[in-house]
């Protein structure tokens, strides 16, 4: 255990390759057996964060964090201030009533949003909003399952339990303790902006900036099919558009299927030349308005008013499965001096060319028989696999930027109602005691319902979204509490305890219970934890005479109000990625405030629970 600790806090090695030899170690030399070392990626914890990444990533790819975060700022105004107040004080009330893990991981998506939206690193906010999750976990009796360990402690003791509310004075002194130590410590510890800095210099061009500077999205018109168009059933090719009118179909976006908007679809299709017409589609097209306003004539067309769409923020241009992307022609192409007609572009690669920037012009009508020169850029649209394909060719031409992270970062944004829908279900089954399902269970429904409803472009996404790193390294360092409880070193410390504090007087022994499951809260779970602490906080107290409501809420405090380690607690764990932080970050900013807490505490359960 010592030995993890120094490789944990020199860096240099990755925190879950430190846990995994920790893991061997114990086997080798016969501590564990095989099942116990592994026992810990069976455990419930452990599945249940696999599932709540999944859950988190879809509530970020739909957008909806992104909604509910433009919320909160209008809220918190321009203030950094009243907006980490704000992240911190919501935080901790869901926390009092759902589990932190899952409180950090319905949060987690929004405040990083929120982040990036307010131009704050989302390092400020990430860690502060793990410790918030703890520290709001002390305000119920299901906010955390120390608390439940505690109480059952209690009563199976002969005592008379804890009622629901018993915790919320406890709770509200964390909350305050660690609003006024985290706002200076957060401040100058975790305002990380290297990284925002860089993204700024380096940043592309969205995909709405490309069509934009091509002057496609000023180029574009939007015809609805009725009942009564002249074109329906007709192929692309049929039509002749370039030749007839001089424009061109951008894209078909599909009738919705299902007009439920908690169920609606989105269905985009690349104009090909065999795209057939049908009723109630709408064609994005681009070109010279009057020639389109002579087509929508002819073909009985109604055309959709830019300024309805944007007001309504209806039919607006989407990448969803079509997008853009630019391509640069390499000197060794074989297009070179060839026509756009000529290349082939869409019967080859099933993709348009849109136009052709060429140094500081763009040629956007007319097109077809140019003649591709070297170093010119093409703006071509397809589906997102096809773009990607592109890149294999090195050898004719360059795709700037990497088309499928690109598509990953479109947010499936009329998914987002199904999202919300799912996510408040997952918290209704793990807040209401009627529903006879585990937080785990949940947690695995809202995971896979997020994936089979198309929050998600596909399963590969999902996967991705799940970061390896924390998972092995909370299912790595759990079994460390059998290793502990096997080897009597967990047994020798309580009689320790006792023994050299007992005769102190009931305030220093209480002093010693808290930090020493603090202490041990930092190399083993907060729920290993307190079930070892429990007993021998309630054995401690009755060989002094006195109540074990303090000393027990001392083990519970100790355990979950522990900062100092990024596995002391699964929310830890969980923004540890997100945030970038080493395990010296949790140092800086948690040990201060761990100790402060202690400090607190140590002084207020008396006068909370008299001995």
């Amino acid at each position: 255990m010592l030995l993890s600790v120094f490789f944990f806090v020199n860096g240099k090695v990755r925190s879950d390759v430190v846990a995994l030899c920790a893991l061997i170690a114990l086997v080798l030399f016969d501590i564990l057996t095989p099942e116990e070392a592994l026992s810990g990626f069976s455990n419930s914890v452990v599945i249940m964060m696999i599932g709540l990444f999944v859950v988190g990533g879809a509530i970020f790819q739909t957008g909806l964090a992104k909604k509910i975060s433009s919320r909160i700022l209008t809220l918190a105004g321009k203030s950094e201030m009243r907006l980490f107040i704000l992240v911190m004080l919501v935080t901790s009330a869901i926390g009092g009533f759902v589990s932190n893990t899952g409180t950090v991981a319905l949060l987690l998506p929004i405040v990083v949003s929120l982040a990036m939206s307010a131009e704050v690193s989302p390092s400020r906010f990430l860690m502060p909003l793990a410790f918030a999750s703890s520290m709001g976990g002390m305000m119920t009796l299901i906010g955390t399952p120390p608390n439940l360990i505690i109480n059952s402690t209690l009563l199976n003791a002969g005592y008379e339990g804890l009622s629901f509310f018993t915790f919320l004075p406890v709770g509200l002194i964390c909350i305050a303790v660690g609003l006024l130590v985290l706002v200076p410590l957060s401040k100058i510890f975790l305002s990380k902006n290297t990284d925002s800095d860089s993204n700024k210099n380096n940043k592309r061009k969205t995909l709405k900036e490309l069509v934009k500077e091509y002057g496609v999205s000023n180029n574009l018109s939007l015809l609805k099919v009725n009942d009564n168009s002249q074109i329906i059933g007709k192929s692309i090719a049929e039509l002749e558009l370039r030749n007839k009118y001089g424009i061109n179909i951008f894209e078909i976006r599909h009738k919705e299927s299902n007009q439920n908007r908690f169920l609606k679809n989105v269905t985009q299709q690349m104009a090909a030349p065999d795209s057939i017409i049908e009723q109630g589609d709408t064609l994005y097209v681009t070109g010279e308005i009057e020639n389109v306003r002579i087509f929508a004539q002819e073909g009985k067309l109604e055309i959709i008013e830019r300024n309805e769409t944007d007001k309504k923020n209806k039919h607006k241009l989407e990448f969803y499965d079509i997008g853009v992307a630019e391509v640069v022609v390499m000197q060794s192409s074989a297009l070179i001096n060839s026509t756009i007609r000529e290349s082939n572009f869409r019967a080859k690669y099933n993709l348009n060319v849109l136009g052709i920037r060429r140094k500081t012009e763009y040629i956007l009508n007319g097109f077809a028989d140019e003649r591709i020169h070297t170093g010119d850029v093409l703006l071509v649209q397809g589906s997102w696999e096809n773009i990607a394909l592109l890149g294999n060719e090195e050898n004719d031409w360059v795709v700037i930027g990497r088309p499928l992270e690109e598509a990953a970062k479109v947010p499936l944004d009329y998914k987002a109602p199904v999202a919300a829908l799912i996510m408040v279900l997952m918290v209704a089954m793990m807040v209401f005691d009627f529903i006879p399902v585990a937080p785990v269970t949940a947690v695995m429904i809202a995971a896979i319902l997020m994936v089979i409803t198309g929050c998600y472009r596909n399963v590969e996404a999902a996967y991705k979204t799940i970061n390896w790193e924390s998972i092995v390294l909370i299912a790595a360092m759990m079994p460390m509490s059998l290793a502990l409880e096997k080897t009597g070193a967990s047994e020798y410390l309580s009689n320790t305890l006792v023994s050299n504090l007992g005769g102190y007087g009931p305030h220093i022994l209480l002093a010693g219970i808290y930090f020493t499951t603090s202490l041990m809260t930092m190399f083993i779970s907060n729920t290993a934890t307190a079930v070892l602490f429990a007993p021998i906080a309630l054995s401690s107290a009755m060989q002094v005479g006195v109540s074990p409501v303090p000393f027990l809420f001392a083990v519970t405090l100790g355990a979950s109000m522990c900062f100092a380690s990024p596995f002391s607690t699964p929310p830890n764990a969980l923004v540890m990625p997100a945030g970038q932080y080493t395990f010296m970050d949790y140092i800086k900013v948690g040990l201060p405030l761990q100790i402060i807490m202690g400090i607190v505490m140590v002084i207020v359960l008396p006068l909370l629970f008299p001995f």
